[in-house]
């Protein structure tokens, strides 16, 4: 059955700002059991899926949005591969199968949310997190190994330009090359000494988005791209005063996003991990504290060879229905 309902849904392109189709789809063939549904609007078409047993206290929580391009699912020796099998749509139906265990074995006051947006910008977390009221804990399922996570690295994400003075390419010396200013400014970051942490290590960064319009015979006179950071607690406040610092009258640099590095709620007699990816957690603070578990490795996640092992969802569900009742225990 879990094979079956993770195709399912991974026939359904959901890349970034397609997931709709899948909340859809969702809503009207993921019958729940006992649970009401609420479709929350994120906005732009976007939705949110809730649902919930009672007055949830505790939630598992994943996200309906993959990384493009989409590629078909497939099944074979106990592996689903393709777009979302273990980010997040693997996820998913993990959630989905506790909850539908948690219902038949008689609990209540738990609930089940599904945002879009999460690889954009957490855009549903942030719009669940002023909604929902009364949750003491929630659960993120991303790809963590069958590892409950004590710590994660923050994000910061910052748009670069560089300008320069076009001329004919042939005589170079009567303009200014946005582009071998770029080279120079990304040696000076290659070489900036960014502190290490104690529990998440080294700060790492990279290039994204890099535009530059000029034609192949003409110098450019404009360089745009994106710098993507994996912070740390000994780096994140650091780092934008570390840009300035190397950037001059030419380049000007703008904070577009930020999550700081983030600590995990975590239970005692599981395997435990740190990783240096993002996830909603930090955007849904209102409810309660944050753990972060799931089937699946971060390691394929992202790439054209993404799989899930059937086996370690069966074990995700297990952990994840020991966690719920050791929550619960504490309420």
């Amino acid at each position: 059955m879990i094979t079956r309902e993770l195709e399912q849904i991974m026939k359904i392109d959901s890349t970034s700002g397609k997931e709709a189709e899948l909340a859809r789809f969702m809503a009207e063939h993921f019958m729940a059991p006992g649970a009401d549904l609420e479709i929350q609007d994120v906005g732009d078409g976007a939705i949110n899926l809730f649902y919930k047993w009672g007055k949830p206290e505790i939630i598992f929580c994943s996200h309906l949005d993959t990384v493009p391009p989409y590629i078909a699912p497939a099944s074979g020796d106990g592996q689903v591969s393709g777009r979302g099998a273990c980010d997040a749509k693997g996820q998913i139906i993990t959630a989905w199968n506790v909850c539908r265990e948690l219902y038949n074995e008689g609990e209540n006051n738990f609930g089940l949310l599904l945002v879009s947006g999460e690889e954009t910008g957490s855009t549903g977390a942030r719009v669940a997190n002023n909604l929902i009221k009364g949750c003491r804990y929630v659960i993120i399922g991303e790809p963590t190994e069958n590892k409950l996570i004590k710590a994660g690295k923050g994000i910061q994400l910052y748009d670069v330009q560089i300008r320069g003075t076009s001329c004919h390419s042939g005589y170079p010396q009567f303009g200014d090359d946005a582009v071998e200013r770029m080279r120079q400014f990304l040696n000076r970051l290659a070489a900036a000494d960014f502190p290490s942490d104690p529990v998440l290590g080294s700060t790492t960064y990279n290039i994204g988005q890099l535009q530059s319009e000029n034609a192949y015979n003409v110098l450019p006179d404009l360089v745009r791209f994106k710098i993507y950071f994996r912070t740390t607690h000994a780096s994140y406040q650091l780092t934008e005063d570390i840009l300035k610092g190397l950037s001059d009258e030419k380049t000007t640099i703008t904070k577009i996003r930020e999550d700081k590095p983030f600590l995990y709620h975590y239970i005692d007699g599981f395997e435990c991990d740190i990783v240096a990816f993002g996830c909603d957690g930090p955007c849904l603070t209102n409810l309660g504290k944050c753990l972060l578990y799931g089937p699946g490795s971060i390691k394929v996640a992202h790439t054209e060879d993404e799989y899930i092992n059937v086996s370690e969802i069966d074990k995700a569900i297990t952990d994840l229905k020991k966690i719920y009742h050791t929550l619960k225990k504490g309420i």
